[in-house]
């Protein structure tokens, strides 16, 4: 398996150097926005669909990392990209680090942003079983999700406080906004180049989101799917599971599910999971995978026609937005069909 390892190996520095901001443009088609890891939210006073991924953003002269949104009525056509975040100095995280997986939940009239952010130089645990990277023991530096709020979806998002709502020496990354009995989690991947089998994991947040309130807590690990299983074994040094975009959805029979993504025969796969007890707390029992052919980091929406979508990034390199129709049987999720703009 020391195949699967070098592909992943090669394609985690995207993420951290998306390309520069292009030019605004109006009439712009889903297909060509160069994305990662998107996130749409549909808004429903102004009936705008929001679509934000990781973008290098100019501020006061300088090239940061920062999230762009592009702005949609009807989905198929679109305008953008406008800046509504740079990582700004004075954080526990570098601007030049990179700024992952944005998400921004309308939430008690506030709007929160979560994005994960970076600091290479701040070293956590430096164990020697740690795996292989580029040919050497992969660093494990400060990684983490912080979330900030602001008043409108185009932002400007102010930060609650500073540092992750993980643990600050949990490497993690593509936390999500759950709620669950009036109380708000964010759940998270922890990052298999801490974990060698990365994990699902969440904790519990104040109600306003300010920071986390008690100590996380596990949902599953990435090898319990069993497509993983059968592909590869876990040791030390080689060997990886990867864990990667978690999103929570209630179907409407109350089922809880988890769409969240990994690593089949080297290429991105959507799978879903599903909580035995409907509660978030699981256990969990993992199921079929949704979409494959080298796509994911999904997550899902609904239209303002009543439709139930799941747009994610396919291929993994050089990536766009994919956006389907979904089905939700009350059981799980099915594809109907890829609308292709």
């Amino acid at each position: 398996m020391r195949r699967l390892l070098f592909a992943i190996v090669l394609v985690i520095p995207l993420f951290a150097q998306p390309p520069r901001q292009p030019a605004y443009r109006t009439g712009i088609k889903l297909g060509e926005i160069g994305l990662h890891d998107p996130w749409i939210l549909a808004h429903q006073d102004s009936k705008t669909y929001y679509l934000y991924t990781a973008g290098r953003v100019s501020q006061d002269g300088q090239n940061r990392a920062g999230v762009v949104t592009y702005k949609s009525k009807d989905l198929e056509t679109w305008e953008g990209p406008q800046t509504i975040f740079a990582v700004p100095d004075g954080l526990w995280a570098n601007p030049a680090h990179g700024a992952w997986a944005p998400e921004v939940h309308q939430y008690r009239g506030k709007f929160y942003l979560f994005v994960t952010l970076h600091n290479n130089d701040k070293l956590i645990d430096q164990p020697e079983d740690r795996p292989i990277y580029n040919g050497e023991l992969a660093n494990r530096h400060m990684r983490g999700t912080q979330i900030f709020v602001g008043a409108s979806p185009e932002g400007p998002f102010q930060p609650l406080e500073n540092g992750p709502a993980p643990p600050e020496d949990f490497m993690t990354l593509d936390g999500t906004l759950f709620v669950e009995g009036d109380v708000p989690y964010m759940v998270y991947a922890h990052e298999w180049i801490q974990m060698l089998d990365g994990t699902m994991e969440a904790v519990a947040l104040k109600p306003d989101l300010s920071a986390a309130v008690g100590e996380p807590f596990f949902l599953f690990k990435a090898s319990d799917a069993p497509w993983l299983q059968d592909q590869q074994k876990i040791t030390k040094k080689s060997r990886i599971y990867v864990t990667d975009g978690p999103e929570l959805y209630r179907t409407k029979t109350g089922k809880l599910l988890m769409i969240w993504s990994s690593y089949r025969d080297e290429l991105y796969v959507e799978t879903i999971a599903h909580s035995i007890t409907g509660k978030l707390r699981g256990p969990w029992q993992q199921d079929d995978v949704l979409v494959g052919d080298d796509s994911g980091h999904g997550m899902l929406f609904n239209a303002f026609d009543g439709r139930l979508m799941l747009i994610l990034h396919q291929p993994f390199r050089n990536a766009r937005g994919k956006l389907f129709e979904i089905e939700d049987t009350g059981d799980t999720l099915r594809i109907k069909r890829q609308l292709v703009y």
